[in-house]
């Protein structure tokens, strides 16, 4: 690739990336987006954070789906959840469940390669 096609490249991606970033911004209120519709965007951050956090605690490195109560991430996490329902706090419920797992991996709660 040359230096214009590798500099043509960029441009257009700058062009893409502020066109998409800015549409809504340049759009307004011209379009409103249904009930419905804003109704269930109401959920797509805690199925982002579902789909970051779940695949980390549920599978080991082999890719297999780790339920036992041997995985102390499984263990940490729940912890995090009852913790959460009851305080409320997301940002004590991270400190709390990262607590919760070092002390497991530290105290070798399930041997040295857990």
């Amino acid at each position: 690739m040359s230096d214009w096609e590798m500099w043509a490249v960029i441009g257009v991606l700058c062009v893409a990336t502020a066109a998409t970033r800015s549409s809504f911004w340049m759009i307004g209120h011209r379009v409103s987006i249904p009930p419905r519709v804003q109704e269930m965007l109401r959920y797509a951050p805690a199925c982002a954070l579902v789909a970051i956090v779940a695949p980390d605690i549920l599978v080991d490195g082999q890719g297999q789906v780790q339920l036992a109560l041997a995985n102390p991430k499984l263990l940490a996490g729940a912890a995090a959840l009852g913790f959460y329902l009851w305080r409320r706090s997301m940002l004590l419920t991270i400190v709390f469940g990262m607590a919760v797992f070092t002390l497991l991996r530290v105290l070798h709660v399930f041997g040295p390669s857990a």
